[in-house]
């Protein structure tokens, strides 16, 4: 266990903190607040000869994600960051990075999309993202960030796995804000992530591999998306794993969804990142009514662990998703509707209604929740819940 002190640290510091430690090959990366502070501080690091990064600074997030797909194709271990329009730009490269099977890190600091133009939190860069075939972990504080970036590389690596991942916190509400952080000292996060695997790579002459080729209609480009797939269904038990591993060194136990008072609930929230702790709270005071209310904080969203949420939501009557993106067209939020298909699919049958909040960084209070957990409580006791989305704090609604 960690008998390290508690230090007072942004996200963005914590993060930039376990990236030193790491000590990686390689960071390509490119500026956009509010990840900034993470690869500027690192950039620091690395001129100050604390580290021996090759600090690659580049053009745009697109040529940022270029040469990260490169380095890493090579076996080097390979980290980035971005946020929002920046996450955007590389999308073509996201799509390349997980087919290349590239075990590469990054560091997501959520940012709403424009337009309007908005530099605050919301999570429609990265839910924009779900399907690009990257894992994602969603984090809820500054040493949840930390944490799991150590955790990144173990799973990234893995021989069943082999696939990038991105962490995730929200931007100014952790990535900005000071707040207590555990870290490990420099050898406990050395052993913790081992040596780097040995695999093929482009520089392994001995070894020649073929690497980005056209993969045409008669091809294997359809059997590649299968393998992809396969990787990702490896991925939940590795994911977890790791989790486990990491719990035995430091006492932070972590799941793929975090419950809270869900063991006889009647209604419950899926929340991810800093929400949660108001919804926790929430929760609390609700129970003191009599209410059993319960809730799930969102960890391990790609692979998503559709198993585990039918199993912990099937003794609801009614559950709310609160999501901080939208789905345009679509029935509801990301969130909303992978938590709707896994209790259709298992054939679990509690309410369930869509919450929509906090897009470009509108404020959520725990009032604004309180109001969907006694929507809740009205469609456990035989109400029903809007077929579409409810709008938390949105003016007029």
């Amino acid at each position: 266990m960690s008998t390290a002190p508690i230090l007072a640290v942004t996200g963005n510091q914590a993060v930039a903190m376990a990236m030193k430690q790491i000590d990686p090959d390689l960071v390509a990366a490119y500026p956009i607040t509010p990840q900034t502070d993470v690869v500027q501080q690192f950039s620091e690091f690395v001129a100050d000869g604390l580290v021996n990064t090759e600090f690659v600074t580049v053009e745009s997030e697109h040529s940022a994600m270029s040469a990260c797909v490169g380095s890493a194709s090579t076996g080097a271990r390979t980290m980035t960051a971005t946020s929002s329009a920046g996450f955007a730009l590389m999308w073509e490269m996201l799509y390349i990075a997980a087919s290349m099977r590239v075990p590469i890190v990054m560091t997501t600091v959520n940012r709403a999309l424009s337009g309007p133009i908005n530099i605050h939190c919301d999570h429609s860069d990265t839910m924009g993202g779900r399907d690009t075939g990257w894992m994602q972990i969603y984090n809820e504080d500054a040493q949840e960030a930390y944490d799991a970036t150590i955790m990144g590389f173990p799973i990234a690596e893995h021989k069943d796995v082999r696939l990038p991942l991105m962490n995730m916190y929200d931007g100014f509400i952790i990535s900005g804000a000071i707040g207590p952080l555990q870290a490990l000292d420099d050898e406990q996060v050395k052993q913790f992530i081992g040596e780097a695997p040995t695999y093929p790579g482009l520089l392994d002459s001995e070894h020649p591999i073929t690497v980005g080729p056209f993969d045409g209609l008669h091809g294997y480009y359809f059997e590649a998306k299968m393998t992809q797939q396969q990787a990702m269904d490896n991925a939940l038990g590795v994911i977890q794993e790791t989790y486990d591993r990491f719990a035995a060194l430091t006492g932070r136990q972590y799941q793929h969804l975090m419950k809270y008072k869900m063991d006889d609930a009647d209604i419950a929230i899926v929340v991810a990142n800093s929400a949660a702790g108001n919804t926790r709270n929430v929760v609390d005071a609700l129970r003191a009514e009599g209410i059993k209310a319960g809730a799930i904080k969102l960890r391990t969203f790609r692979p998503f662990p559709a198993a585990e949420y039918a199993e912990a939501l099937a003794g609801c009557k009614a559950v709310g998703v609160m999501d901080r993106a939208d789905s345009f067209g679509a029935l509801g939020g990301p969130l909303y509707l992978e938590i709707l298909a896994t209790l259709y699919q298992y054939g679990a049958s509690p309410k369930v209604g869509n919450f929509i909040y906090g897009l470009g960084g509108r404020e959520i209070y725990p009032h604004d929740i309180e109001r969907a957990f006694r929507m809740l409580k009205d469609a456990a006791d035989g109400a029903e819940l809007p077929k579409s989305r409810v709008y938390l704090n949105a003016k007029g609604a």
